[in-house]
C-alpha cells in the first residue's frame, strides 16, 4: 500500500462483500438468540427445581437485544408457601 492508494475510491466488491458479512453475522447472532433463551430457561428451570418445586410452566425468560445493552429477564412464580424438595 503506498500513499496514494488514499486517493483511490474504493472498489464497490470488498466493501460489499465486508458489509454483507456484517450483515450475516448479526443475522446469525439474533437467530441464535432464540435458542440461547430455550437453553438459559432449562438451565435455570433445572437449578429451580433442585430446591423448589415448581411447575415449568411457571419459569418465563425473555431476551431484549438494543442498541446499547440487552437485558435478561426471568419471571419465576414461587407456590405459596414455598415447599423445599427433599435432598
Amino acid at each position: 500500500m503506498t500513499i496514494f492508494d488514499f486517493f483511490r475510491p474504493a472498489r464497490s466488491a470488498p466493501v460489499a462483500r465486508d458489509r454483507l458479512q456484517i450483515l450475516l453475522q448479526h443475522e446469525r447472532v439474533t437467530a441464535g438468540a432464540s435458542d440461547l433463551v430455550a437453553v438459559l430457561r432449562e438451565e435455570i428451570l433445572a437449578v429451580l427445581q433442585r430446591h423448589v418445586d415448581i411447575p415449568a410452566d411457571k419459569v418465563q425468560v425473555k431476551m431484549q437485544r438494543g442498541e446499547a445493552i440487552s437485558t435478561l429477564e426471568v419471571d419465576v412464580e414461587l407456590p405459596n408457601p414455598v415447599r423445599r424438595k427433599a435432598a
